[in-house]
């Protein structure tokens, strides 16, 4: 036996060795197998992985006509590792059309950890934005002349019409606050800024792909790897199907050129928008690529605002309009019957005079024809008068809180909040709290807010909201909130008013007679059966505005329309006619009227409107 107290030592070594081992091919197991993240690191140095941009939706129009659609843009990118000392320079400047000094700013800017974030000698970084096939047609021919230089194909939007700019909206570089929010953006994306291109963003946008290529150990780029196997195609966006009819559209914006105002168009039974103009307005092509900021500078800067959508976002006093809801309200809430007559003294009437002589007493059915002013005030009146004022005036003020809330039914004083449309003003129906305010609350009486009767004072309404209310007279009282993607179904949310159903034949039938006997006669289609209502509303700033509301055909409404032109004059005049051609074109598919609309048409009531 061996008598070595070191001897049994060797066990205890020979045993630190292997579990030395053992710890060696575990950790090995765990990275190489279990831990992906070193694999990922030593791939991330042998391959470039590129984003693959999608096509955007297109967008259509009710028919199907192309409104948008996509053109090739390129990004010219450069990979700085790759270029060499040998990189002919002047030869690259003369083939992009640029200098010797843009070139040396650009690497410069590109070259800014702090301005771009995302640098790397060994990854394509963008050296141009936004050039066409035109610009980059030089390049693509003499592309292998320069090393670490290649071309990434994006798209742009362009346009079929030089129309709907507002309601289509526009695409632009995202913000930082858009790719905090979203983290499908990265910087120098693009997406929908405002109009549908911003409502349907998700939709039109498409999901990104990418490509992997491989690069050799100099950080050179030796093509695809696994020749793309573990490419991800990019996926289009979603098309988007319009409410719009864009040949009405056209001629709505064509009728308001030279004007400053708005026309908007609705399907009753739907709420589908069918034209929305405001004028001016602009060719949406001025907003795409890069004259987009120099464009939208200059449009921002112009008095006349034709980025400010007035169809939906201008207020106005809606004037004799508003006597439709009147009618209606001061029926339900039993100021007024259908056979109540007041008398009218023409210019003579007080508190609020006429604005002509048309006989006396003057029924409901004569007061919307003729537009007269007493007979509203009085329907307000005793509507309000009702119950009497009691103590503290808390029978009128209960009066009017019910007067309020029927009007509201009608879609004004607040935003369509259901609707796809972006950009809405809510219009103000005054509160009670808003009198108290100002009189206290015995301060205030019907007399006190008499304006209201004729839709003047403290009424504020957009027109949208004016072209809904069409609608909801044309529907028997509901609506469907406006709104302009067709795809979506809007008809399960249904809003429908207090008002019996019963008082809008009667109402209609005024509205007939304000088209053929009325102040809307000039602009009457004698084969078709048209219901309107002019206004002429007071501006404190100019001259009065002219609107008109209105749908056809009276006993199977295809089209409800409501147009304001501003510093116009009658809504007889201006406001009329342009209802009535939209009218024409929607329902029988052409303008047989052309001396009427040549003339509305060339008319320019306003010389500082620009056409852009």
């Amino acid at each position: 036996m061996i008598n070595d107290k070191y001897y049994n030592r060797r066990y205890v070594i020979s045993g630190i060795a292997v579990a030395i081992v053992l710890i060696y091919i575990i950790k090995l197991f765990m990275v190489q197998i279990i831990d992906q993240s070193t694999k990922e690191k030593a791939e991330s140095n042998a391959l470039v992985r590129q984003t693959v941009y999608p096509s955007r939706g297109l967008i259509y129009d009710r028919n199907g006509e192309l409104l948008v659609f996509n053109q090739p843009i390129y990004d010219v990118t450069i990979v700085l590792r790759e270029m060499g000392n040998d990189f002919d320079t002047l030869a690259f400047c003369d083939v992009l059309g640029i200098d010797r000094e843009t070139f040396d700013s650009r690497i410069a800017e590109i070259s800014n950890v702090r301005k771009n974030r995302g640098f790397s000698r060994y990854t394509p970084q963008v050296f141009m934005s936004q050039l066409n096939k035109v610009d980059v047609a030089p390049l693509q021919e003499s592309l292998y002349r320069f090393p670490g230089i290649s071309l990434r194909k994006r798209t742009l939007r362009d346009y079929t019409y030089h129309a709907a700019a507002h309601a289509l909206g526009s695409v632009g570089e995202v913000s930082s606050q858009d790719i905090k929010k979203d983290n499908y953006y990265v910087q120098g994306d693009y997406a929908g800024r405002d109009g549908i291109e911003r409502t349907y963003e998700a939709q039109l946008r498409g999901i990104k792909g990418e490509e992997i290529l491989l690069r050799d150990s100099h950080g050179r780029l030796q093509g695809r790897f696994k020749e793309g196997e573990e490419d991800v195609p990019a996926q289009a966006g979603t098309d988007l199907y319009l409410t719009l009819d864009i040949q009405l559209q056209l001629l709505a914006e064509q009728l308001l050129t030279g004007k400053i105002g708005s026309a908007v168009a609705i399907e009753p039974a739907t709420g589908e928008i069918l034209a929305m103009a405001s004028s001016p307005t602009w060719n949406p092509q001025l907003l795409v690529g890069k004259i987009r900021s120099e464009n939208y500078a200059r449009l921002s800067q112009d008095e006349t605002k034709p980025l400010y959508n007035r169809a939906t976002q201008a207020t106005y006093s809606p004037g004799s309009t508003f006597k439709v809801i009147q009618s209606l309200v001061c029926l339900q809430e039993g100021g007024i019957r259908p056979t109540t007559e007041y008398p009218c003294s023409g210019p003579q009437s007080t508190p609020i005079k006429c604005t002509h002589h048309h006989g006396s007493p003057v029924s409901l059915e004569k007061a919307i024809e003729q537009s007269c002013n007493p007979y509203f005030w009085c329907a307000f009146r005793d509507m309000l008068q009702k119950d009497g004022y009691g103590v503290d005036n808390e029978p009128f003020r209960k009066r009017y809180q019910l007067w309020r809330d029927d009007v509201m039914q009608f879609g004004l004083g607040q935003r369509f909040t259901d609707s796809d449309l972006g950009e809405q003003s809510s219009g103000s129906i005054p509160s009670i709290a808003f009198y108290d305010r100002y009189y206290g609350k015995k301060g205030w009486k019907a007399i006190t807010i008499r304006s209201l009767s004729i839709g003047q004072g403290e009424i504020l309404v957009t027109p949208l909201q004016l072209a809904n209310e069409a609608a909801i007279v044309a529907n028997g009282g509901y609506y469907i909130s406006p709104h302009l993607n067709r795809n979506d179904s809007m008809k399960s949310k249904k809003h429908t008013t207090s008002i019996d159903s019963k008082y809008f034949p009667l109402v209609r039938e005024g509205m007939h007679k304000v088209m053929t006997n009325g102040t809307g006669r000039w602009y009457n289609i004698d084969t078709l059966a048209m219901c309107g209502k002019t206004g002429t509303v007071q501006n404190p700033h100019g001259k009065d505005h002219a609107i008109f509301i209105g749908f056809a055909p009276k006993d199977n409404p295809q089209i409800a329309v409501a147009v304001v032109v501003e510093n116009a004059g009658f809504g007889a005049t201006w406001a009329a006619p342009i209802a009535s051609l939209m009218m024409e074109q929607y329902l029988f598919g052409e303008i047989e009227r052309k001396p009427l609309f040549n003339r509305i048409k060339d008319a320019v009531l306003n010389e500082h409107v620009t056409q852009w």
